[in-house]
């Protein structure tokens, strides 16, 4: 009964939302691999109601066979009976509910790695725009929320489910007349249902999206609690983080006032329904029209009749919580990510390096097509990040790539391997356009070290490895020697085996920056992007990450983005960025000699440093 209120109101749409029954439908389908387990469960749930049903049964024949008749072997015999049946379900309960735990927490661990294939799937474009807290509140606090759901809830209103039909069934087969004046209150119970089901359901989504909020400034202000205590803005923070839990605390507020409201109601309707059976039963049995063990057994079946729905609407608060949070981890699951393999993907061969830009352009703002006309491109050339960009760069060959902050740097070694789309032109490796190509096959020959090399919390002997998941220790040993990384490495408490802490914060940032070298040396990659590698890293730093650079670069096709250009002078080609432009190109000397932009930026930027340049690449 109480269930077709729920699905009635699960029915309505609401703005924003999807409806709730096929978030529950599909929130099932993740069950359906333990439907023989199930199927245990099921039987359990019966026996249980069935032992609800038998109890008051057994009570009212007990005062109407044996004590009526002073039948003591008989009341003896009915009290036995009544023991089994409340033990036997007694087990069933308990059985059930550690079938069903041990269920739901299978299925969360299911929807867990769902989840965690949905983000690594996901291209770089979705992650520059969604919060990286409220990814994490979508993957813990959420499936925390369905584990109350799968582990606990749905075992629960299973047995009230069929308690509820049990009880019914042997309310109108002992004496229809109590049973149908017993259901009177069914219909108020029906509409209360519909209204709070619409209130609740809003208020739940609510509920779940503040937390997100709360998980987003949480993230955000941890992974930036040095700039805030650098620049005294700890009491400001504090005051927004208090607003987003101020806001996180009066929608928990506004769901409790709503669902708190619902359990007085049915037991409004529990006792108008007792003191009808009671009254009604009580007019019976003065003219002798029914016994009374049969108003006994009524008025414990009342009872039972309606712990089920007060069971069902503590579920119910917990089933639009749980729906809540399954409409935006399916919203997150559903995320269909911009840049994918085609059906017909090749897997990239061996490549000797070439690489060419062919009339390339990029807008962040826009989902990249292949076949977007030129025209188009065109008319919003104003806003685009990158525009009609060619270039060649020869296997081997050294890509140095300069330019003001903004002008597109970054984005351009992006599109080699292809975390993003170009909106017009093509990127081609050997020959091959890389949106033809699967994106693993064309990703495990590139090698890319960042600016601040991102290392993860394991040993560093992992870190390094993660280059070539199957090197040995002498591979990687000898990987961290060419970046000259072992000595410093040798230093550490466990060697190779010291355990790093988050992001390698216990590292320096140029010995991080080596083991981001080491670890692209391991990979051995024919394409190699150098993301301003030097540009954190004091000038002593930069003498060793340099020395291991130059064994990086040796027979590779590299690209390299510098704002020190102490790399530059031996590139084979230097590219000068503005604006998304190509506005010179040529060699170091070439440019220097042109007295263009190139020189200006020399000139100004390493014009103190330039003696020790001088030195150090004689």
């Amino acid at each position: 009964m109480m269930m077709r209120g729920i699905q009635a109101a699960a029915q309505l749409e609401e703005t924003g939302a999807s409806q709730s029954g096929p978030v529950l439908r599909r929130l099932m389908g993740y069950l359906q691999p333990f439907w023989k387990e199930l199927l245990v469960v099921l039987g359990l749930v019966l026996l249980g109601a069935f032992t609800q049903a038998a109890g008051p049964y057994l009570i009212g024949r007990a005062i109407d066979g044996a004590i009526a008749k002073s039948d003591r072997a008989g009341l003896n015999r009915t009290m036995v009976l009544l023991l089994v049946v409340y033990l036997a379900g007694w087990v069933a309960s308990r059985f059930q509910l550690i079938l069903m735990g041990t269920i739901g927490q299978r299925t969360l661990a299911r929807l867990r790695i769902d989840i965690f294939a949905t983000l690594q799937r996901l291209s770089l474009r979705f992650f520059d725009q969604q919060p990286a807290g409220d990814l994490m509140s979508r993957l813990v606090n959420d499936t925390d929320v369905l584990n109350q759901l799968l582990s606990q809830g749905l075992a629960q209103v299973l047995g009230s489910l069929f308690g509820l039909v049990g009880i019914v069934i042997a309310m109108l087969a002992l004496e229809p007349r109590l049973a149908l004046t017993s259901f009177v209150v069914i219909p108020v119970m029906l509409v209360a249902t519909r209204v709070f089901s619409n209130m609740s359901r809003r208020a739940f989504r609510d509920t779940r999206e503040a937390i997100g909020d709360v998980s987003a400034e949480l993230q955000e202000e941890i992974a930036g609690v040095k700039v805030a205590q650098a620049f005294n803005r700890t009491g400001v923070n504090q005051v927004r983080f208090a607003q987003r839990n101020a806001a996180n605390r009066d929608a928990n507020v506004r769901a409790t006032m709503v669902t708190s409201a619902f359990p007085p109601v049915i037991d409004v309707l529990s006792t108008a329904a007792t003191a009808i059976v009671a009254g009604y039963g009580g007019y019976l049995a003065i003219h002798n029209l029914v016994t009374v063990g049969v108003v006994v057994a009524f008025l414990t079946y009342v009872q039972q009749f309606f712990r089920p729905i007060q069971q069902l609407s503590t579920f119910y608060t917990t089933a639009q919580a749980s729906l809540a949070a399954a409409e935006r981890i399916f919203d997150l699951v559903d995320t269909a990510p911009d840049i994918i393999d085609p059906v017909d993907a090749q897997l990239l061969p061996p490549v000797e390096g070439r690489v060419v830009f062919d009339h390339v352009s990029f807008n962040y703002g826009r989902r990249a097509a292949a076949n977007i006309p030129s025209s188009t491109t065109a008319s919003s050339a104003s806003t685009l990040v990158l525009d009609d960009i060619s270039l060649d760069a020869q296997p081997g060959q050294t890509i140095a790539i300069v330019g003001p902050t903004g002008a597109g740097k970054t984005t351009l070694v992006n599109l080699i391997g292809r975390f993003y789309d170009v909106v017009d032109g093509a990127v081609r490796i050997d020959g091959w356009d890389v949106r033809d190509v699967t994106r693993a096959s064309l990703r495990s020959q590139m090698g890319i070290v960042l600016q601040d090399s991102f290392l993860f919390a394991g040993t560093i002997i992992e870190n390094i490895r993660y280059g070539r998941l199957d090197a040995t220790d002498a591979e990687v040993e000898a990987a961290a020697r060419a970046a000259n990384a072992h000595d410093f490495i040798m230093r550490m408490p466990h060697t190779y085996k010291t355990r790093l802490g988050e992001g390698g914060r216990t590292l320096s940032q140029g010995q991080r920056q080596l083991l981001g070298i080491a670890r692209a040396i391991l990979a051995n990659p024919r394409i190699l992007i150098l993301d301003e590698a030097t540009s954190s890293v004091d000038t002593r730093t930069e003498l060793l990450i340099q020395s291991a650079l130059r064994t990086l670069l040796k027979s590779r096709t590299s690209f390299v983005i510098a704002h020190r250009l102490s790399t530059i002078r031996a590139a084979d080609q230097v590219l000068v960025l503005r604006a998304g432009r190509i506005v010179e190109r040529g060699t170091h000397q070439e440019l220097l000699t042109r007295g263009g932009m190139y020189a200006e930026l020399y000139r100004r930027q390493f014009r103190d440093e330039e003696p020790f340049e001088l030195v150090r690449t004689a």
